[in-house]
């Protein structure tokens, strides 16, 4: 079974591959369950919502405030062509 170290080298190529993309809600999500999407998905997602409690604690601010901070950074930094998902859609960005 894959390791988180495996699932953030995998990342680049699953998103390229159209089958994971960043949620306004800080996490990641499986477009296409192909090639370890779901692994690498809930590996990240796993350390993603440690490190936000972690924040959320130290901050003093509610998780989901963390959480769609982060997944409002995450949709910025996402280059053109690979899917985010916006209203509940994915949609590839412009």
């Amino acid at each position: 079974s894959m390791d988180l170290s495996a699932a953030m080298n995998q990342l680049g190529s699953a998103k390229s591959q159209g089958l994971v993309g960043e949620q306004p809600n800080g996490y990641l999500g499986v477009i296409k369950n192909q090639n370890n999407a779901q692994d690498i998905v809930q590996l990240i997602n796993k350390a993603r919502n440690q490190q936000y409690q972690k924040l959320s604690q130290s901050h003093k601010v509610p998780l989901s405030e963390i959480e769609s901070l982060a997944g409002n950074k995450a949709i910025q930094k996402t280059p053109s062509g690979l899917y985010i998902q916006v209203n509940g859609k994915w949609i590839k960005k412009p």
